[in-house]
């Protein structure tokens, strides 16, 4: 049975707002999603590696902005878990990567990463961290989870939430990131590209 990690009483839900139609205020769909290159991370064979967008081989790629101290996060791992198994093979990557703040950097860092993986949860998909917390910059990411999905030619052709469910896996009836997936192996245009990402806010360090 699945463990959920929910506390439901103690959470409210924290959902980026909109600007003029968008949930996104910098990143528009058809842009040209933003580059990013060493960042360091844990492999689905739980070896260290670094991630580059332009090394990454595959047709279609999924960036989701993760921290594992965050209860929505926590609740969609198995999720994650599922999507990597059901594309192994079919050109999709997914790629996650956690920006956290220094307030809760030593729950998300790569260290903590690796010892979740060991201790609690074994995932397979390539689970990063950027402590310089540019890639989250570049990306605007408010939220986490929050979701990318990349054509071949690495422009966002969806972005948001991962299906709308975000706490409880069995009440999920659209879903997402699939749908745009499954969309651009068809070589067809994803039909909802932008959905309002909800889950824990990003906290960024000042400059």
């Amino acid at each position: 049975m699945r463990k959920t990690v929910l506390t439901l009483a103690a959470l409210a839900l924290i959902a980026s707002p909109v600007f003029a139609g968008k949930y996104n205020k910098k990143i528009n769909i058809g842009q040209k999603a933003p580059d990013f290159s060493g960042v360091a991370a844990v492999d689905a064979k739980g070896t260290d590696t670094s991630v580059s967008l332009n090394d990454i081989k595959e047709d279609v790629v999924v960036v989701g902005f993760l921290a594992d101290h965050c209860p929505y996060v926590k609740a969609i791992y198995d999720r994650l878990n599922d999507f990597s198994s059901t594309y192994k093979g079919k050109s999709v990557k997914l790629v996650a990567i956690a920006v956290s703040g220094k307030g809760t950097r030593n729950s998300d860092d790569l260290n903590a990463i690796k010892e979740l993986r060991t201790k609690d949860k074994k995932f397979n998909f390539t689970y990063g961290f950027d402590e310089s917390q540019d890639i989250g910059r570049a990306y605007n990411a408010t939220n986490t989870p929050q979701f990318f999905v990349l054509d071949k030619a690495r422009t966002i052709r969806y972005q948001g939430a991962f299906d709308n469910a975000p706490l409880k896996e069995a009440d999920a009836s659209k879903f997402y990131v699939k749908d745009a997936v499954n969309a651009l192996l068809d070589g067809k245009e994803p039909t909802v590209t932008e959905t309002q990402q909800v889950g824990c806010g990003i906290s960024y360090d000042k400059r």
